[in-house]
């Protein structure tokens, strides 16, 4: 969400497990979602009694945390400890509560797998990191990277009045 403090959100369906757990201890692990995760990763997010342990019941091994209590799930190739922010219950644009919680927190601790560092950076094409694009289940894949830099506020203005003729 933003780098400066290192801040990211997860949303959750419903107020589950994971959105009273964060509310209770103030810290949670955001785990990468990549390609070869993908299967546990959705079966994790299914709606069970709150004494079943998603991690186990997707296969996945915990991994401990250094500076939270949750653990880091031990296959992701790179996991984020959080302290939380916020948790916001999402209303409409009349105002009306939805059935979604947007949980807020700050970046504390990184772990990546040294495997997908490239030149200091995490490749994110080599882990096969994945995204929900929402519909029914809809995800993509990470194919290929480009860097594209933001334009200074001075740079984009000559350029708009050098073309204009200004």
């Amino acid at each position: 969400m933003c780098e400066s403090p290192p801040i990211l959100y997860f949303a959750s369906k419903g107020w589950k497990d994971s959105v009273q757990n964060v509310k209770a201890t103030g810290e949670f692990v955001a785990n990468l979602a990549t390609r070869p995760l993908a299967e546990a990763m959705n079966i994790s997010a299914a709606t069970v009694p709150s004494d079943v342990d998603e991690m186990k019941l997707a296969g996945l091994a915990a991994s401990p945390s250094i500076l939270v209590k949750p653990p880091c799930v031990a296959e992701a190739p790179a996991a984020f400890e959080c302290k939380s922010i916020s948790i916001t219950e999402i209303h409409d644009v009349k105002g009306e509560p939805t059935q979604w919680f947007m949980i807020m927190g700050q970046i504390v601790g990184v772990h990546i797998n040294q495997e997908f560092l490239q030149d200091g950076l995490f490749d994110t094409v080599a882990a096969q990191t994945i995204a929900r694009c929402g519909y029914r289940g809809y995800y993509s894949g990470v194919a290929d990277m480009f860097e594209m830099r933001r334009p200074s506020e001075t740079s984009v203005v000559t350029k708009a009045f050098s073309e204009a003729g200004r």
